[in-house]
């Protein structure tokens, strides 16, 4: 059968290779197992009940839920009828909700538990005090989701309302977190997603349909999203972390194929890695940091001679294979998504035999535009990969990366203005990202609306300079700052466990960690660090100054978007005290 609607996905994997574990969850301690057609089963008595209950295609439905198999019920339940889905970011402000709901007009929300359910109702209470809330989990006073079940539904009336649903019709609205300003509604059809989920299918290259992927992204998200057709479309089982907690128990459990991440997750896996390292003694200690370097110098798509590769295999046999060991020991790849991968991590992942899939592309695309191949030739460091099938790719003459193709969206919800903003007449959606095409890689440098200019009038691209910093083992997160001023500076938050490690080895005494960041010989390291990085700078690229931070930036506090992303006005705004510092 062809794919030509987002829920056809289900019955493609019933007729070509259905699972007895389509789905799974841990609850009270067990991984609790739905199969394909259980699952057809559970969204064919909900499409019926939400019949029932009034909900008419068009209609706009919203779900808030961490990742749990009721949220990919209720996701196709819908999309049968027509329904267009609204997804919520579980931790989004009350005042996102608020906009989202009455933007959208929603006619019913799924939400997943109490403390969900509470915010939701205060930030919908001035819409609509008597909106229709379903819960996943049992809330008091609240409607239960099973209660939208009908044990006896209809099929042949089903089958009259999914005959209607076309390719071409609205199939979610998806609200754009984004950096600044208010969320806007990226309207996608079902043919926008499923030409990405074919060319990804395509691009994955799964040899056999038996593989098991641990998801933990947040659903609402478009990366994980399409992920999720793509594996229903390739065969693949999907187990879902019972929270970010738990990711590293849970893939000693499931020892999954593969799963996909943000490099900010990435990043701190590694820096686990690397604060077991420092806690070794001797010469365990010496061979771990051994094989760190050589990781560093690996570069894929080359022979880098028989000494290299050599050492490489030992290094590998000593050290990395207790890294794939703590990924459940099954893993076959990473797919890494929704920001830059540091060049270094790529690079030590390759080389410890855990290839790192990067891929690009924004909510508005669907949102893959291109998608690194397994093929180790097909690699290049510091790029995301070749284009997709379909997808097509130009640089504008300021560097700004130009995107056209069946996955660029429908436009931006009761924003025409925005849309004729985005996408040119051409046709071109304009994605706001610096970068360049090399043999048919794209690089991406930077955000367009992120580059600022010095007073001296250099330009500076921060994203650049903050990814080459990080290498460093000592920090955690960093902004760049410095727009209108004589030098860039930066904010940066150290990696406190390496540093706890550090002042351990240096006798350095402490109470707190603001007193210890404030610690000369503290400070001597970090001056020392910071001239090693900006030596690959020109001169007036370089950090000049710089505040060490006590405190995470996190997304509860602000600073960071649901998908990691440093919230940059935020932040600024947050320490301007301590920007002003720098510059007086």
């Amino acid at each position: 059968m062809q794919i030509t609607r987002l829920f056809d996905a289900l019955y493609f994997q019933k007729e070509k290779f259905p699972r007895a574990d389509a789905l799974a969850s841990k609850i009270n301690g067990n991984w609790e197992k739905v199969s394909t057609d259980q699952l057809i089963d559970t969204v064919n008595q909900l499409s019926s009940g939400m019949l029932a209950h009034g909900l008419q295609p068009g209609d706009k439905v919203g779900i808030v839920s961490y990742n749990r198999p009721e949220w990919v019920y209720v996701d196709f339940a819908l999309q049968q009828l027509g329904v267009v889905t609204v997804p919520m970011y579980p931790n989004s402000s009350e005042g996102d909700y608020k906009f989202i709901t009455e933007n959208a007009e929603l006619k019913h929300i799924f939400v997943g538990d109490a403390e969900i359910h509470d915010r939701i109702k205060r930030a919908t209470q001035e819409y609509d005090p008597n909106l229709s809330i379903s819960t996943f989990d049992e809330v008091q006073g609240a409607e239960h989701w099973s209660v939208k079940l009908d044990h006896s539904p209809d099929l042949d009336l089903l089958e009259s309302y999914k005959s209607k649903v076309k390719s071409e019709d609205l199939a979610t609205i998806i609200y754009t977190s984004g950096t600044t300003g208010e969320p806007k509604g990226v309207m996608l059809s079902h043919h926008n997603i499923i030409s990405n989920t074919e060319a990804v299918a395509d691009a994955f290259a799964i040899e056999v349909p038996t593989y098991k992927v641990l998801s933990f992204l947040p659903l609402c998200h478009i990366f994980a999203r399409t992920a999720l057709y793509t594996y229903f479309r390739i065969g693949v089982s999907i187990y879902y972390a019972e929270s970010i907690d738990s990711i590293g128990e849970n893939l000693k459990e499931v020892k999954p194929d593969f799963f996909a991440t943000v490099p900010r997750l990435l990043e701190k896996v590694y820096d686990k890695i690397v604060k077991k390292g420092y806690e070794l003694k001797g010469v365990k200690k010496a061979l771990f940091f051994w094989a760190l370097k050589l990781g560093d110098q690996y570069i894929p798509n080359e022979d880098q001679g028989f000494i290299f590769n050599l050492k490489l295999k030992i290094a590998n046999k000593l050290i990395f294979s207790k890294w794939r060991e703590a990924l459940g020991g099954n893993i076959k790849f990473i797919v890494s998504g929704a920001a830059a991968l540091q060049p270094r991590l790529a690079r030590i992942f390759w080389a410890g035999q855990i290839p790192v899939l990067e891929a690009y592309g924004q909510t508005e695309t669907s949102p893959g535009v291109t998608f690194t191949r397994r093929e180790k030739e097909n690699v290049r460091i510091g790029c995301v990969g070749q284009l997709l099938k379909e997808v097509q790719v130009k640089i504008a003459e300021d560097g700004e990366i130009l995107v056209k193709g069946p996955n660029i969206m429908m436009g931006y919800y009761k924003r025409p203005d925005l849309t004729d903003q985005t996408i040119d007449p051409d046709g071109w959606l304009h994605t706001g990202d610096i970068g360049e095409l090399v043999d048919g890689f794209l690089k991406i440098t930077d955000r367009k609306k992120e580059i600022f200019k010095t007073s001296g009038g250099k330009y500076i691209a921060p994203q650049a300079l903050e990814n080459k910093f990080k290498e460093s083992l000592l920090i955690e997160q960093m902004m760049v700052v410095g727009e209108s001023q004589k030098f860039p500076a930066a904010l940066i938050v150290p990696s406190f466990d390496v540093l706890r490690e550090w002042c351990k080895l240096h006798n350095i005494e402490y109470s707190t960690d603001q007193e210890m960041i404030k610690h000369a010989k503290i400070l001597e390291k970090f001056d020392k660090e910071m001239s090693i990085h900006n030596a690959s700078f020109s001169q007036y690229e370089r950090i000049k100054k710089f505040i060490l931070l006590a405190d995470e930036w996190g997304i509860d506090s602000g600073e960071l978007t649901p998908t990691l992303k440093l919230k940059r006005k935020n932040i600024k705004l947050k320490y301007q005290n301590f920007i002003d510092e720098i510059y007086v």
